[in-house]
């Protein structure tokens, strides 16, 4: 499988570019990694909608920029993100009591995939 072709299934299936070369434990953890990690962070109230416009009216051009960046970040989570997009509606980011803890943890789902492609990338260049 090309380099493309594993990446775009490692973002639709958290740790899925590991199933093509057969390495289903490194599958298992990373898919069981982000999707209670992103489980959680929905849990908690988490934000999974893009900032709007009016949210970052008041605040500086480095906190705008963070705040895009998470939710950049948070769509790299893949399937989970697109499913959650799907089913949960989009809550803008200053929703909920818990809501900070629940975004940096729909952040960190993303990272984690990020890092299962990333990973498996390298794999599948060590491996020719």
């Amino acid at each position: 499988m090309k380099a493309v072709g594993l990446a775009a299934l490692g973002w639709l299936v958290p740790g899925g570019a590991y199933l093509p070369m057969r390495r289903y434990g490194h599958f298992a953890v990373a898919a069981i990694l982000v999707s209670v990690t992103f489980a959680a962070g929905l849990a908690l109230q988490g934000a999974i909608a893009w900032p709007q416009a009016g949210e970052l009216q008041h605040l500086d051009t480095f906190t705008a920029w963070v705040f895009q960046a998470a939710a950049l970040l948070k769509l790299c989570a893949g399937g989970p993100f697109v499913l959650a997009g799907l089913f949960t509606g989009a809550h803008s980011f200053p929703d909920g009591r818990l809501h900070e803890y629940g975004t940096t943890l729909l952040m960190l789902a993303g990272l984690f995939n990020l890092l299962a492609v990333s990973a498996a990338l390298e794999l599948r260049k060590a491996e020719r």
